[in-house]
């Protein structure tokens, strides 16, 4: 075994476990700490699969920003007991038959695995997912729906800023 095959297996055993940590966890800031854990080990993923940009935007996006929002709004709803709803047996069984239909999804795929790798095979350049490879593209082919969303991005922060603004 390699190195990188090491590493992929320590990465996804840590995600595994800390999504079913995840799910387990009674206290909800728990499990947006353990929903954190999830994307460090995906982030690992991305670099492993030569897709450093994806790695980062998912660092910076979802375990910085979103958990952070989690985080707050898990807070500020002031969760206990006496809030809590209860669960009935109608939930349960749609949670036992999506679990199970994620199941089949999940052989499925593990079935069709060597198809996959042998698509990878030959792909495999050694650039693919390289954030030069990504500028290149988005500043020639694509420049203009990127200059667009620019500038629908800056129209939704001003009109943040006018909605946000007090009388």
């Amino acid at each position: 075994m390699t190195a990188t095959e090491i590493l992929f297996w320590v990465l996804s055993v840590l995600a595994l476990f800390s999504a079913l940590m995840m799910l387990v966890s009674k206290n909800p800031v728990h499990s947006v700490l353990w929903l954190i854990v999830v994307f460090f080990s995906i982030s690992g993923h991305y670099i492993l699969l030569n897709a450093q940009f994806l790695a980062i935007v998912n660092l910076i996006v979802y375990a910085g920003a979103i958990m952070v929002l989690f985080l707050f709004v898990i807070m500020l709803m002031n969760l206990n007991s006496n809030t809590e709803p209860q669960r009935n047996t109608l939930v349960k069984f749609a949670g036992v038959i999506a679990g199970g239909l994620l199941l089949f999804v999940m052989i499925e795929a593990v079935i069709n695995a060597n198809e996959i790798s042998s698509r990878q095979a030959t792909m495999n350049e050694g650039d693919i997912g390289l954030i030069q490879n990504l500028g290149k593209i988005l500043f020639t082919q694509y420049v203009v729906p990127f200059e667009i969303s620019s500038v629908l991005f800056l129209s939704a922060m001003v009109g943040a800023v006018v909605i946000g603004k007090k009388e």
